[in-house]
């Protein structure tokens, strides 16, 4: 039998990288909240105890984002500036410009924002047609948050990784092999203590006990340190946890992010629609696991390409596929704003922990293809 281990990520809230994509999506939704046309593509940088927010809003919305922004860093969790970050301290740098009127020409007749390719992909592996390993490496992080705001280990900081690796025979997840969690920390709290309450309180009350054996690694905390986090450990970056946002590496990846981007960028739009077409494809029962791809060019309302690959696993041709696929679904960039309902101000729910496979997203609707 066909036995090999595959291995996805996910990130926290707190993750420095995570911060700046929530803080793209916040101001993006701040904008649609009062003029649901408004163009936005925003990415922000976070370094020690500075935040730096550039890009390119045209928009009738008017706020502060400064205010905004100390509010969402606060909510996070971020009040020491010696340990990660201080929302009342924190310099807050905001260089925002109009969007160029090239790009503008090619998105006013209803053309993609920029040219690109798209991947969407859904599998049976789970209820929410995810990969396993990202699943559940989503989770764990969204526990290691959960349990850090509650008090329930009310040492954690923000800052936190997950790692899953799968055994896989045949296809299908077998056992975990190994898990990963690094989780911020206070000083002066033992790294017995740290492992006790994370295995206790997050994995064990997380993770199927039937999918981990007597040969399943578990890794906390392996450093054995973890006190300096957030953006005083590392720099963030709008855009940089692509592969967590997506499909943990089980599908390629165009390298288009998502946040911060109004839904004229094909490179979120097409994205959720791809999930949205690729997950009913599955549930439909027309393969075990899709992948597609389009492509787009700036200005061109139509996409140039669409490809479909079900991975032998379809009773359709990947060729019948695609040919449901132009007949069922509009794939113009207004079209598909206007099948997902995308000009509302959803994005903050999109942000941590996985674009895909959560509920009350649009684009995780299941429908009849027949």
């Amino acid at each position: 039998m066909r036995k090999y281990y595959f291995t996805s990520e996910s990130v926290t809230e707190g993750h420095p990288d995570k911060l700046c994509d929530t803080i793209s999506d916040m101001i993006l939704d701040e904008c649609l909240k009062q003029d649901e046309n408004a163009r936005v593509a925003v990415e922000t940088l976070a370094h020690k105890n500075t935040i730096t927010i550039a890009g390119q809003i045209t928009s009738q919305a008017n706020f502060s984002i400064e205010q905004l922004v100390r509010e969402k860093i606060k909510e996070i969790g971020f009040d020491d500036e010696k340990l990660d970050m201080d929302y009342r301290t924190c310099k807050i740098n905001i260089d925002i410009a109009k969007q160029s009127l090239d790009i503008a020409l090619g998105v006013d007749h209803g053309g993609a924002g920029d040219q690109g390719i798209i991947f969407g992909y859904a599998c049976k592996e789970t209820p929410e047609y995810m990969p396993y390993a990202l699943s559940v490496a989503h989770q764990l992080a969204q526990k290691l948050t959960e349990v850090r705001k509650n008090k329930q280990i009310p040492y954690l900081r923000p800052d936190g990784k997950t790692q899953v690796t799968v055994e896989y025979e045949q296809d299908h997840p077998k056992r975990i092999e190994a898990i990963v969690i690094s989780a911020q920390h206070l000083e002066n709290i033992s790294l017995e203590q740290i492992r006790k309450d994370i295995q206790e309180k997050v994995i064990d009350t997380t993770v199927d006990q039937k999918m981990i054996d007597f040969n399943t690694k578990i890794y906390i905390n392996p450093t054995g340190r973890f006190v300096i986090g957030g953006p005083l450990g590392d720099t963030g970056l709008t855009g940089r946890k692509l592969i967590v946002d997506t499909y943990g590496g089980y599908s390629k990846h165009g390298g288009g992010a998502f946040s911060g981007k109004d839904p004229s960028k094909v490179d979120r739009s097409a994205a959720y629609m791809l999930r949205h077409i690729a997950k009913n494809i599955v549930a439909n029962g027309y393969a075990i696991k899709c992948e597609i791809q389009v492509s787009y060019a700036i200005g061109v309302q139509e996409p140039l390409s669409i490809y479909v690959n079900t991975f032998g696993t379809g009773n359709k041709t990947d060729q019948e596929l695609i040919a449901l696929i132009q007949n069922k679904f509009d794939l113009t960039p207004n079209g598909m704003i206007a099948y997902l309902k995308l000009k509302r101000p959803i994005y903050s729910k999109t942000t941590n922990y996985g674009h895909f496979g959560k509920k009350d997203l649009e684009w995780e609707k299941i429908i009849d293809l027949s």
